[in-house]
């Protein structure tokens, strides 16, 4: 339970740290940043992996890359469903998705050090 608030939390910071330096992505409150994360989440799990197999073939010919483009669209999703985002466009969600991204891998490798 610790380990998933802990990646809750990363999340959001995430979100706060994509919204601070993406322009164009924008999120109106802390409280749309938490329920935004936990709303990502669930389409991580659940969207996530179906996009993943349908998309292999484009996956495996791009070595990976074409995850980020479905990270990308699931920011996009969570931007068209939650009143207090706002997402310009998919090229600002890919970028905010790369961000989020990143704060989450070094928040991981931090966390898993130790």
């Amino acid at each position: 339970m610790k380990k998933i608030l802990l990646q809750w939390f990363v999340i959001t910071l995430g979100i706060f740290a994509a919204s601070y330096f993406v322009s164009g992505f924008e999120v109106s409150s802390v409280w749309m940043m938490i329920f935004g994360a936990v709303f990502l989440g669930l389409l991580n799990i659940t969207l996530k992996p179906a996009l993943l197999v349908l998309t292999l073939p484009l996956n495996v010919l791009t070595l990976g890359l074409f995850t980020f483009i479905i990270n990308g669209t699931i920011i996009y999703i969570v931007g068209s469903f939650m009143k207090g985002w706002h997402v310009d466009s998919f090229w600002i969600a890919l970028l905010a998705s790369l961000v989020i991204s990143g704060i989450t891998m070094l928040a991981n490798f931090v966390l898993d050090s130790d």
